[in-house]
């Protein structure tokens, strides 16, 4: 799928890289950039640079870079088609029909596009079934937790009536393959090839990714009956390990806060957000996965736990603590007073006392050592401690978070620090070594030239005509730069992240985006000029090489006295000597 190259130029000019990473991640400014936590590997020191000039990103620490269009697509998993029509409608910019080669038609949209879209569709229904006759119970169970209606609406709360076939008889009605409902989720197969609802007579909550759009769902029963909730299976769209529930709307918040809340269900983050309490997650009736975490960094790495009281939501909590301490979060643990979960006690005690406690909440350390390690008195107990906080220890793979734990645990137990640092076994110090970068033996020049292609693409047509490659002398950045004409010519569009990827030849693209990101931008005359001199000079060098060349075979053949040889090589330094004379 092919689209129109001055479409894709006109969203490369309208979209602003930095306001559309900043929707994914927190952005500071330094100096002329944009730097962050990177969103695709885990790093305590920001290495992720965007700069605003130059519309590129890229990461020092893992060598990820490109433009707006391979960002979203890095981020989100889209393909290139889907990216374009996001950043399409984004910007304003009206796409025609995207040109189909003879292999493709219509029926080739992806899987994940018809999902997403029929999701949504879902959703709507569901959402109009609750303002129905059908849906009185479940507004007025809603009503009776003290949502609002702006609430209800902002997280799309619907109904699914009690009912074996409301949303089949719907989606058909609608056109869509059936088959089509059950790949989403939606419908479960029954005899004769017939389908049946998997929400009936539910509360339904919409599940949205961090882009908004709805990739599952999930439904409350209303009377009494199990199972209480009920959520779409994973789907092409949905991995529960993958996705937050309310992130998509709270991330802005919790970037003005600075930290995020982590709760567990539908109920205990919209109440909150209900009572004005916006910085919060839940988790999708799944633990606390490292996924989740990679996907919270990218807006902080500050957060307060805040499971429910009881024994299994402590158990969820436990479970999570290591996982806290892998990713490199700064946690803290807030168990709520009363046995109270978030949803009762924002409710009992409203917002301003829940936000004291959570301005005391506990170190992670501290509620480790407290409630989990325990208080011994006895020697028994004291040697158990040990053994237990040790295991515990040995998983933490920062030495200094390491460190800061052990002094933490022997000020609150009493243990002396050394006798648990001798705990520690040998082999279980680890030092942190980085993959050695040697510099590419590129010639700068045609280095230039290839940042010119990716910065201007409509230097890589006139390269092209100019047959500028085949003076590079260099074979890896030759091969970079046809790679890049064959790019554009395919796509209209081209990008190093795509050509390049991370793992391969990574000096040559850090120097590549060393260039991009410090070169100043250039005006349309000074970029012919750049252009011109650049190859200029580089054909330069290539002229010199050959000299070079014609001058060791003429040694060679001098000494054979091939006179014949000679005789040739003369003519060929003479044609050479004219080519040079008028490139000068």
């Amino acid at each position: 799928m092919r689209f129109d190259d001055n479409k894709i130029e006109e969203i490369k000019n309208r979209v602003d890289i930095v306001e559309l990473a900043s929707e994914y991640l927190t952005l500071k400014k330094a100096g002329r950039n944009f730097v962050g936590l990177c969103p695709f590997h885990q790093e305590k020191t920001p290495s992720f640079t965007v700069n605003r000039e130059k519309q590129i990103f890229y990461c020092f620490g893992c060598g990820q870079g490109g433009n707006a269009i391979t960002f979203l697509m890095k981020i989100s998993g889209k393909s290139f088609p889907e990216a374009i029509k996001d950043l399409a409608q984004k910007t304003g910019v009206v796409l025609p029909p995207p040109r189909l080669t003879s292999k493709e038609s219509r029926e080739n949209e992806s899987l994940r596009e018809k999902i997403t879209a029929l999701n949504l569709r879902a959703a709507q229904h569901f959402a109009r079934n609750l303002y129905s006759p059908a849906g009185k119970e479940a507004r007025l169970y809603l009503q009776n937790r003290e949502l609002t209606e702006d609430t209800i609406k902002q997280f799309r709360l619907g109904y699914a009536p009690d009912s074996w076939s409301s949303l089949a008889d719907y989606i058909e009605r609608s056109g869509v393959p059936l088959k089509l409902a059950e790949q989403a989720g939606l419908l479960i197969p029954g005899k004769e090839g017939k389908f049946y609802d998997r929400f009936r007579g539910r509360l339904i909550f919409p599940i949205e990714n961090i882009f908004g759009e709805v990739v599952a769902f999930g439904g409350r029963i209303l009377d009494k009956g199990e199972p209480k909730y009920l959520n779409s299976p994973e789907s092409p769209v949905y991995i529960k390990g993958k996705n937050l529930y309310g992130l998509n709307k709270t991330k802005d918040e919790i970037r003005r806060n600075g930290f995020a809340l982590i709760v567990e269900g539908y109920f205990d983050l919209i109440s909150l957000v209900n009572a004005g309490v916006g910085n919060v997650v839940a988790t999708l009736g799944t633990a606390l996965t490292r996924e989740h975490l990679e996907l919270l960094r990218r807006y902080t790495v500050d957060i307060v736990a805040l499971f429910d009281p009881d024994t299994a939501g402590r158990k969820a909590l436990d479970r999570s603590l290591e996982l806290f301490l892998e990713m490199r979060m700064k946690a803290r643990v807030l168990i709520l007073p009363g046995n109270c979960d978030p949803d009762d006690y924002i409710k009992k005690f409203g917002k301003d006392n829940l936000e004291s406690l959570i301005s005391r909440a506990q170190p992670l350390s501290d509620y480790y050592i407290e409630n989990v390690i325990g208080g011994g008195k006895t020697f028994e107990d004291k040697r158990e401690m040990i053994k237990t906080a040790m295991e515990f220890i040995n998983k933490i793979s920062d030495q200094k978070e390491k460190a800061l734990f052990i002094k933490r645990i022997a000020e609150k137990t009493g243990i002396n620090e050394e006798l648990l640092i001798r705990e520690l076994p040998r082999t279980e110090i680890k030092y942190i070594r980085t993959k050695p970068r040697h510099d590419i033996n590129a010639d700068t020049v045609e280095l230039h030239l290839i940042q010119l292609m990716l910065e201007y693409p409509q230097k890589i047509i006139q390269a092209e005509k100019e047959n500028i490659l085949s003076y590079f002398l260099q074979p890896k950045v030759k091969s970079l730069g046809e790679k890049i004409i064959d790019t554009y010519k395919l796509l209209g569009f081209v990008d190093i992240g795509m050509i390049l990827p991370a793992d391969e030849d990574a000096p040559l693209r850090e120097r590549i985006f060393q260039l991009m990101i410090k070169a100043l931008p250039t005006g349309s005359e000074m970029l012919e000029k750049i252009f011109a001199d650049n190859v200029r000079q580089i054909k330069k060098k290539w002229f010199k090489d050959q000299h070079r060349q014609i001058k060791i075979k003429l040694t060679k053949a001098q000494e054979s006295g091939n006179d014949f040889l000679i005789e040739e090589l003369l003519r060929e330094k003479e044609n050479l000597l004219m080519e040079e004379k008028e490139l000068n």
